[in-house]
């Protein structure tokens, strides 16, 4: 059942299945859906106890079959891109894929390898995503975020933002991603589609699709290390392992599929399966990309405390 507070629509008891790439059944007891980030702001400073969950595409999100206590947010209708020359201003739930489409709409090149990224930008700038050696931190020139603990509006340049591989500084702070400017080349639209088509293509044939559902990659490669984490994965005889509906895929031993019904409970089960025997056979500790939402079982708190240390 559909409610308001403040006209900022939001649902009590509200079913996950269809906010998560996983497909995992989970419920949020509150799930808003506001319409602009200041609806946003309004929710952080109404639940100062209890800090909200803000979600886009629901990639790289593990939630607890257990359910959600903390509100959950929904960035998707908070969606507006503008630009002006070669800068580009997009909020937190744009799409990748819509924001790739729109930079070759265009003429501007930097965003190509956005298009096969099931993520919104909120996420893809949290994790400082990339593909075929592009990162999202390239091209950003600036962002704009919420301070949770001091209650303002900040905005940070890039180099204040800490980027690494797979991380930035919303990692760290209570910072709440609401939009970014970045700035990309004019180019010839038709070298901008064929490299958008060759990472497509690439992506199909290395990644499953979202047919298949999965939350992306699950392991950061170690940076230590000659050989991906997928590649590791495999050599411990674990291509098509299998606990409860969660498998690793045939296809590329980084990622976890959803064979039907999996809970939390399997996909961490597996996973810290994974880990271990990683682990036992290389004395490599791999580190996990996705992020946990949710009450956790006892089972689950272990596991995820050893692999998240």
């Amino acid at each position: 059942m559909i409610c308001s507070q403040n006209d900022i629509k939001f649902y009590k008891d509200f079913l996950l299945t269809n906010f998560n790439t996983l497909k995992i059944k989970s419920r949020a007891k509150l799930f808003f859906m506001p319409d602009n980030y200041g609806e946003m702001i309004t929710l952080f400073k109404r639940y100062k106890d209890c800090t909200p969950v803000v979600i886009g595409n629901g990639s790289n999100i593990l939630f607890s079959s257990k359910g959600v206590d903390e509100p959950v947010i929904y960035s998707g209708n908070i969606n507006s891109i503008s630009h002006l020359g070669n800068i580009v201003e997009v909020e937190s739930g744009v799409k990748a894929q819509a924001l790739s489409k729109y930079a070759y709409e265009k003429k501007l090149s930097g965003f190509e390898f956005l298009i096969g990224i099931p993520a919104s930008v909120g996420g893809c700038v949290y994790m400082n995503a990339g593909a075929h050696g592009q990162t999202i931190s390239d091209n950003l020139v600036s962002a704009k975020l919420y301070d949770v603990e001091n209650k303002k509006i900040i905005t940070l340049k890039k180099d204040e933002l800490n980027f690494s591989y797979r991380h930035s500084i919303l990692k760290d702070k209570k910072y709440i991603f609401l939009s970014a400017k970045f700035e990309l080349k004019k180019a010839n639209q038709e070298d901008i589609k064929a490299l958008m088509d060759e990472n497509l293509i690439f992506r199909k044939e290395r990644q499953p699709s979202l047919a298949l559902p999965n939350a992306g990659s699950v392991f950061k490669n170690p940076s230590d290390c000659e050989f991906s984490a997928g590649a590791l994965i495999d050599k411990c005889g674990l291509r098509g392992y299998r606990v409860g509906d969660c498998e690793v895929w045939e296809n590329h031993c980084n990622f976890i599929i959803n064979k039907g019904n999996a809970t939390s409970v399997d996909y961490t089960n597996i996973v810290f399966d994974i880990y271990t025997k990683v682990k036992e056979k290389f004395n490599i500790e791999l580190t996990p990309e996705i992020i946990y939402v949710g009450k956790m079982s006892k089972g689950e708190e272990e596991k995820w405390k050893i692999l998240k240390k």
